[in-house]
């Protein structure tokens, strides 16, 4: 057990804080649902009975319960991890590997038992939750092997991009942080660029959208945009899940947009169409480059502030180390970054829910019209048994994309910009 001083009780404060608020949210939108999800929201009449908003809400509340059981357990765990004394015991028995080993290894052990502790709750979700309510489609083998693959990358980029932080901070002097920030910023710009063509396809098959039945008007809709039609690409999304979705990935000559098969089943061509224009808008809009500058521009601040605490002796003291290694201090960085990311998180989910917005107004332009936008957002929602009622506060700080009765209910006032 570390003893207790005044900046760890600063520390513990902070962090108990920040999982009361973040508990309070999680409860706060339960509640919400509870008490509204039994009415059908205007503009879905004929598409809800009380049968499927009772499906709707039980789905969501089985996701939240589990949610909040993972989130205290976790916490707890964290709380007793760092407060006994494990970590700093368990780097005294590194300290003669030598810098970027030590390190490697020290990340690769802590980062392998959080993924451990999480395993039951993801199977939970995928093999109880998706299972009884019809979504799951992926059998346990394809779901290990997933685990598999993603564990080999975190490994791989992670170790790659940890090795060369740790060898700019051992050489780099006093502005080490600065050329660390362009080591980060350059390799979060790479994976950008290469997870549509490298990463993406070792989980998915990715198919051009040419030998579509709507290959004809989907090449004339992004043609007319200036896009290039092998950018617009199915993805067999079904062989792990019925959910439809659509995203846009990569940056330059990489950038596709991607629309799940399961989305293209379950949509006519109207609606199909519309959920591509809203893609273009993010292309055409450049969101996803405006978002790489502004992260960019975040992270450069905050290694900055990191160079400054990790140069502090009193951190590492508090967490019961008796010396200052570096990477150390990137772990406890990461720690002091908890509480203060989630009270920041508002900012870049609003940046997002702004983009999400332009997007929609593009997509329903681009169709000459917002129907076709709002029957695709519809089908999904309700296909997908999206919580229909978030409550405001916790779409704040959780809510990448506006909820869809709001996105709705703006497409139908006809705020489209020009």
């Amino acid at each position: 057990m570390i003893p207790i001083d005044s900046f760890m009780t600063v520390f513990l404060a902070a962090y108990l804080f920040t999982a009361v608020v973040d508990t309070g949210l999680d409860l706060l939108n339960a509640r919400h649902l509870k008490t509204r999800g039994g009415r059908v929201p205007e503009g879905f009449e004929g598409l809800l009975d009380p049968e499927k908003l009772q499906r709707m809400e039980e789905y969501s509340l089985a996701h939240a319960r589990v949610g909040l059981v993972e989130s205290i357990a976790g916490r707890a765990c964290f709380l007793g991890v760092i407060l006994s004394g494990l970590i700093p015991a368990f780097q005294q028995t590194l300290a003669n590997l030598g810098m970027l080993p030590g390190g490697l290894l020290f990340f690769a052990v802590i980062g392998l038992t959080a993924a451990l502790l999480d395993l039951p709750f993801g199977w939970y979700r995928v093999f109880s939750i998706e299972e009884r309510f019809g979504f799951n489609t992926r059998s346990l083998g394809l779901w290990v092997l997933d685990l598999l693959k993603s564990l080999a990358l975190s490994l791989v980029l992670g170790g790659a991009l940890l090795s060369l932080v740790l060898l700019v901070i051992l050489h780099a002097g006093r502005s080490w942080w600065l050329w660390a920030w362009g080591v980060y910023f350059c390799f979060q710009f790479l994976i950008l660029v290469l997870y549509p063509v490298l990463i993406a396809p070792l989980f998915n098959t990715f198919t051009p959208m040419e030998d579509h039945p709507l290959a004809g008007r989907i090449r004339d809709l992004a043609e007319r945009q200036g896009l290039r039609v092998k950018g617009v690409f199915r993805m067999d999304a079904g062989k792990r899940s019925r959910h439809t979705n659509a995203y846009l990935a990569g940056l330059g000559k990489t950038k596709r947009i991607v629309l799940f098969d399961t989305l293209l089943e379950a949509h006519g061509d109207e609606e199909i169409l519309a959920v591509l224009a809203h893609e273009i808008g993010h292309l055409k809009k450049r969101h996803m480059l405006k978002q790489l500058i502004l992260s960019g521009a975040a992270s450069a601040g905050l290694f900055c502030l990191a160079a400054a605490a990790m140069a502090w002796p009193g951190l590492y003291e508090s967490f019961g180390f008796s010396a200052s290694t570096p990477y150390v201090g990137l772990l406890l960085v990461g720690f002091l970054w908890a509480p203060l990311g989630f009270f920041l998180s508002p900012l870049p989910m609003a940046l997002s829910r702004r983009f999400e917005k332009a997007a929609d107004e593009y997509g329903a332009r681009v169709m000459g019209g917002p129907e076709a936008l709002i029957g695709a957002l519809k089908r999904m929602v309700v296909d997908n048994l999206s919580n229909l009622f978030p409550h405001p506060l916790y779409v704040l700080f959780h809510y990448a994309h506006p909820p869809v009765p709001q996105r709705i209910a703006r497409l139908s006032e006809g705020k489209v910009s020009r």
